[in-house]
């Protein structure tokens, strides 16, 4: 824990000119996070500050305790399809305590040291989800982005396509103005590659074009932020962002989907524990894969299981701050290395200047019409999408491969996340078991294919097997050896290609020792590598005269075969 900080505080180059260069970059990051955090708090069904509350305090608290030096944290966009539908079920309560749980589950994961292996997610299976993602990012932002009184979106995405359709009749030109006048600014000022954001500036003509028009027309009117969202705190109501840093609250004390307090129950966090389950992982997945980015574009290492414990501390103390769950987002880790970020000061200044514009800035924030944000997440979801990789597996990749992709996809927009995810693992693994069954194998060695087989009478038989040895291929590989001739006396089974046994092949092995003893066939196992010897001796699988022999390769096998019984000659 703290690795990151620490290797910072270790260094003997800093200088102010390091922090000069941290404190621009935390700013530039800022700027960048401030409209970024409150849209996505939006597109998860909370109140706009949440998300803000989300950025600062998990900025700051992720960045000194974890492990990546450049990793920015906050509200991220892959995380709106699994905290919607809790939102939707549980209200803000219930989705505070599933952010509660998977902070706990993820500093279980640094501690019992699994960061490495949230590496072997396969690739189809990431984008397949990612993709998906932003499918149901984009099409969930089509409400505002049209004017439409509909549902934010809820656990049937089917059910909200076809609402959706059925109310396309009733979109308000106003709010298609404003919302197209901020997506076409975006995309255009994309091209122009400045050092101010692009989606600044399409929010920025958003709110100008909307105070322009009322002005010129007062029956001219678009949601905002500040018509769409209320506040009460201390007995003072206001309209959209309270002008208050992140203050300290109860979870479960907060209003469940129907407005009562969530409560806390076992029933409720074994409801909880899924979707929580499911937001660690991604939480991971997402902050492993930030860190890892980063790495490449500045040189550095990252310790991947601090990493996953700082995002763990994190989690479990923002609930207790109105944040919603958090992770690093790799659009702003990015934006924060090429800022010039060269420690976790950086993360720290740039959640100082979100708490300060927070204060300073909520009633300008509160003209920023939701049609400007649903294009911001427009943009974001087409991003995250990834079409060109979908494109490309589709191309050129095997039809298993293919299949996982699209299957993951499929599930993550008419199903969730979680079960995508779970479904395309097992997929992956069953397409690999496949793959590894059809390159493993046995082949019998004809006398004059090997030195050593050459001087063995007709009467010995060599079996070379391939390939790792475990419950998908043991049976296959080893299967030759029950279809022996009559007249076999001596089997030797070159094993040095073998790179691994499980537990379904040393029970292969052991019949097959006892099926030769029984037929008076003298079994020699040759090639074993140390540590594959060294588990089979812990087993029924042991040398023994008359019965089975180890050699360690071809040749002593070939002079055990010789020894083994009269007639064959020395």
């Amino acid at each position: 824990m703290f690795s990151a900080l620490h290797g910072y505080l270790r260094e003997s180059g800093r200088s102010l000119e390091g922090l000069r260069s941290d404190a621009l970059a935390g700013i530039t990051v800022g700027v960048i996070a401030l409209p970024l955090s409150m849209a996505l708090a939006i597109a998860a069904g909370v109140p706009p500050q949440h998300g803000l509350y989300t950025a600062i305090v998990g900025g700051i608290l992720i960045a000194l305790c974890g492990g990546s030096r450049f990793n920015i944290s906050g509200p991220t966009a892959a995380f709106v399809v699994i905290l919607l539908p809790i939102t939707t079920q549980y209200g803000l309560g219930g989705l505070l305590l599933a952010g509660m749980l998977s902070g706990f589950i993820l500093i279980a994961m640094g501690v019992l040291r699994l960061g490495s292996l949230i590496a072997v997610v396969p690739y189809p299976v990431t984008v397949g989800f990612t993709s998906g993602i932003g499918a149901v990012i984009g099409v969930l932002q089509l409400r505002d982005l049209l004017g439409l009184e509909l549902h934010p979106g809820g656990p049937d995405f089917v059910d909200y396509i076809i609402a959706l359709a059925g109310s396309l009749r009733d979109a308000r030109p106003a709010e298609m103005l404003i919302g197209g006048l901020t997506l076409a600014a975006v995309l255009l000022w994309q091209k122009r590659r400045s050092p101010i954001p692009s989606h600044l500036v399409g929010l920025a003509l958003g709110m100008l074009a909307t105070l322009v028009l009322t002005q010129l027309d007062p029956a001219f009117s678009v949601a905002t932020i500040g018509t769409r969202f209320h506040y009460e705190i201390g007995g003072i109501a206001g309209n959209g962002v309270p002008p208050l840093p992140p203050h300290w609250l109860w979870p479960w004390q907060l209003p469940d989907a129907n407005g009562n307090p969530i409560g806390i129950s076992l029933t409720l966090l074994k409801a909880l524990l899924p979707p929580a389950l499911a937001i660690a992982m991604l939480g991971a997945l997402e902050s492993l894969l930030c860190a890892t980015v980063a790495d490449g574009m500045t040189g550095t290492r990252h310790d991947p299981n601090d990493e996953l414990i700082g995002q763990g501390i994190g989690n479990v103390v923002l609930p207790f701050l109105g944040g919603i769950p958090a992770t690093a987002a790799l659009a702003r880790t990015a934006a924060n290395v090429r800022a010039g970020a060269r420690s976790p000061v950086s993360a720290v200044v740039h959640g100082v200047f979100l708490l300060v514009a927070l204060v300073a800035l909520a009633p300008l924030l509160a003209r920023i019409p939701m049609a400007s944000m649903a294009a911001l997440l427009i943009v974001v979801a087409w991003n995250m999408s990834e079409v060109h990789h979908f494109r490309r597996i589709l191309r050129i990749a095997p039809r298993g491969d293919c299949a996982t992709l699209l299957c993951c996809f499929a599930l993550t927009v008419l199903v969730n996340m979680e079960v995508a995810v779970a479904v395309g693992m097992t997929l992956a693994a069953l397409v690999f078991i496949r793959r590894t069954i059809e390159l493993s194998g046995s082949r019998l060695i004809e006398s004059h294919a090997h030195e050593h087989a050459a001087s063995l009478p007709p009467e010995v038989v060599i079996y070379d097997v391939n390939g790792p040895l475990f419950f998908g291929v043991a049976q296959k590989a080893l299967a030759g050896l029950a279809r022996l001739r009559g007249e076999i006396r001596v089997v030797i089974l070159e094993l040095s290609d073998v790179t691994m046994m499980d537990m379904t092949a040393i029970v292969a092995l052991e019949s097959i020792v006892e099926d030769l003893h029984e037929r008076g066939i003298f079994l020699i196992v040759c090639g074993l590598s140390p540590r594959i010897l060294q588990k089979l001796e812990k087993t029924a699988v042991r040398a023994e005269a008359g019965r089975l022999v180890f050699a360690s390769d071809m040749e002593a096998a070939a002079g055990a075969a010789r020894e083994s019984f009269a007639g064959i000659p020395a």
